[in-house]
């Protein structure tokens, strides 16, 4: 029979469809691409980008320039633009503001066909540690509240340009998706006196049923009520509410568990599309007993229909158990001969 599962965070119930029984088979993963006609990302194409801002490259290279082993740009086509003030305004009940914020691209290796599933680990402790970098630096700027870290791998999930890359959009308010993990955190904390991303963790580890994996300092697993087949979230298993502010010696920790749970995605479901985000404290409360940074993996295997949008309910067909399972029997390395 189908569950009704609720959130223990945001109260959101979704609806585990377990007659439906998706296993990894019955996902077809679209057709892809296996270059761009013409990739301004690659090696050789520094000068069909806006100039870097950030860059790992070699002592005495040149900005803009081949060597590159990490590079960060403006985006092209900015979501919002860096320049001039935000004037508040209303025009009736309605409020606006202009579109100010910063959109960059992590350029995440020189490698076109590469993905964060193929990197080495230390290579994609560099490209973890350039999102705390940007971060930092872009929270210099008092008008962002703000940094939206996500990554769209595949056409199916967003991504214009198969160069593996990231994004960064610094923006000047809270998004609403966030706003309600911190107000639906902290109603559980003043109730309870304690981290309500904490006691997820604990009872997972406790029951075992929906962790992937885990190391000595974070925790793969999928939710409780995952809204998606295979969805999973990366959390750090002490309290820690600000990613920015964890201790350097954290990042190959999280590059371990992270490749891996990458690794495994990729196997078990061949190459799926999907979405990752981070969720963290904004800047005016990175420091708070109530919540918990943590990365949400999104596969895209499924599509939001009329039901989803009109009810805000989501119906998962893969129940996060059977989930859980398939990728920790999923092997990372291949069998000795």
């Amino acid at each position: 029979m189908p569950e009704l599962r609720k959130d223990p965070i945001i109260s959101r119930w979704v609806i585990i469809s377990t007659e439906r029984g998706k296993r990894p088979s019955s996902f077809s993963p679209p057709a892809k691409k296996t270059h761009d006609d013409f990739c301004p990302l690659c090696p050789g194409n520094e000068d069909k980008t806006p100039p870097e801002v950030f860059a790992h490259r070699p002592a005495g290279s040149l900005p803009n320039t081949p060597g590159w082993s990490l590079r960060v740009v403006p985006n092209k086509f900015p979501a919002l633009r860096i320049e001039g003030e935000l004037d508040r305004r209303g025009e009736g009940i309605y409020d606006m503001m202009n579109g100010v914020g910063a959109h960059e691209v992590i350029i995440e290796c020189p490698d076109h066909a590469a993905t964060l599933a193929s990197v080495s680990q230390e290579h994609f402790e560099k490209v973890l540690l350039s999102y705390r970098d940007r971060m930092n630096e872009l929270y210099r700027d008092r008008r962002f509240k703000y940094m939206a870290i996500f990554r769209n791998q595949g056409e199916v999930a967003g991504a214009s340009l198969a160069h593996p890359h990231s994004q960064i959009i610094a923006l000047p308010i809270v998004p609403r998706r966030v706003m309600e993990e911190l107000e639906g955190s902290k109603a559980y904390f003043s109730y309870k006196e304690r981290c309500v991303f904490c006691d997820i963790i604990r009872q997972e580890k406790e029951q075992a049923k929906r962790v992937v994996n885990e190391n000595r300092e974070f925790i793969a697993l999928t939710p409780f009520a995952s809204r998606f087949p295979f969805e999973v979230w990366i959390l750090p298993k002490h309290h820690s509410s600000a990613f920015e502010d964890i201790p350097l010696s954290y990042f190959a920790s999280l590059a371990e568990l992270f490749s891996d749970t990458l690794k495994r995605l990729f196997l078990c479901l061949n190459d799926p599309p999907y979405n990752f985000m981070l969720h963290t404290s904004p800047v005016g409360e990175k420091l708070n007993d109530h919540y918990h940074w943590h990365f949400e993996i999104i596969p895209r295997l499924t599509r939001i229909a009329g039901f989803e949008w009109g009810s805000g309910f989501y119906i998962n067909p893969t129940a996060p158990e059977d989930a859980a399972q398939t990728l920790r029997e999923t092997p990372t390395v291949p069998a000795a001969e």
